[in-house]
């Protein structure tokens, strides 16, 4: 099997093409494409390029005469490639729906014509909006509230208008928050942990009460693999990793982690749109891929800490 992965050096694509490059005896080639904005790194998979099954591309997903060409030959399609921070959403939303929706409508218009197997788009929670009590499930209206989320929704719904018009395989999984190594320090994790290292302040939207559900890097990988080798067309796959925190309540644990008292917090004005409360139910995924999250919270925060720290030493 022939595998391409788009965005495979931002945060989650490189960790899920880490964790494919030790399976040697599933993929004779894996390629990885990725358009190295800021968010995405080639020192994530650089010690990976030697091996010659492995190869990489620099390209947007955007680009129709590129995309034709590296998805040759390929059989299965795992879709990373997205412009994701929230806050740059409401900032330039045009963007957003040109990578996250258009690109992805040219992704799927390519594996048609080159008659790929199965296409798995990443998408987000965050299509759902916010949910005060309960959890979602697959069948949860969508109901976005930033312009991400709204091109994140507008990718999912290309995905299954090319399932029920052309029989295209696809699947989408839906993730909650992710954390763990190699993520760019724009997010909340990453983000507040470099600045305690350099002994700044975090800025907290509101007072910190808003909820997200936290799923490691890891478990977000198994869980994708299992929607590959499981996962049954035309559907759609909750992965959560079981760990609500009220961002002042996660805010508070990565403080302690480093010793410091709530003085370094800093309250900000609320964000444009900003939605509550996220929570998946991930009863699907468990149920009919054997999925579960394996990282507890705790070791999972202090491993991720660990590797920043390890990494600003070096620099």
């Amino acid at each position: 099997m022939n595998l391409l992965v788009t965005g495979g050096a931002g945060f989650i694509g490189s960790n899920f093409v880490r964790n494919q490059a030790l399976c040697s005896d599933k993929w004779e080639s894996i390629t990885v494409i990725d358009a190295l904005t800021y968010a995405g790194n080639l020192e994530n998979i650089q010690d990976l390029l030697d091996k010659d099954a492995i190869k990489f591309v620099k390209g947007s997903i955007n680009d129709i005469s590129l995309i034709d060409d590296v998805m040759r030959e390929k059989d299965i399609v795992v879709n990373f490639a997205a412009e994701s921070h929230v806050d740059k959403s409401i900032e330039m939303p045009i963007k957003f729906m040109e990578t996250n929706a258009l690109g992805v409508v040219n992704l799927l218009r390519a594996s048609i014509a080159n008659r790929i197997s199965t296409f798995v788009q990443i998408s987000t929670d965050e299509v759902y909006g916010s949910i005060l009590v309960g959890s979602w499930d697959e069948n949860s209206p969508l109901d976005p509230s930033s312009p991400y989320s709204a091109s994140k929704a507008s990718g999912d719904l290309a995905c299954m208008s090319f399932y029920k018009t052309f029989g295209l395989d696809v699947r989408i999984t839906r993730c909650s928050n992710n954390y763990g190594p190699r993520q760019y320090p724009e997010k909340l994790i990453p983000n507040f942990i470099t600045r305690l290292l350099k002994g700044e302040t975090v800025p907290i939207y509101g007072r910190g009460e808003n909820i997200r559900d936290w799923l490691h890097v890891e478990d977000h990988c198994q869980g994708i693999e299992r929607v590959i080798e499981h996962g049954k067309p035309g559907n759609i796959y909750n992965i959560g990793g079981g760990s609500e925190l009220s961002n002042i309540e996660l805010t508070l644990k990565l403080i302690d982690a480093f010793g410091l008292d709530d003085s370094y917090i800093c309250f900000i004005d609320d964000r444009k749109g900003h939605d509550f409360r996220y929570s998946l139910n991930y009863d699907k995924a468990r149920q009919e891929l054997g999925y579960s999250p394996k990282v507890d919270f705790e070791k999972g925060l202090q491993s991720t800490i660990d590797w920043y720290l390890k990494k600003y030493k070096t620099i």
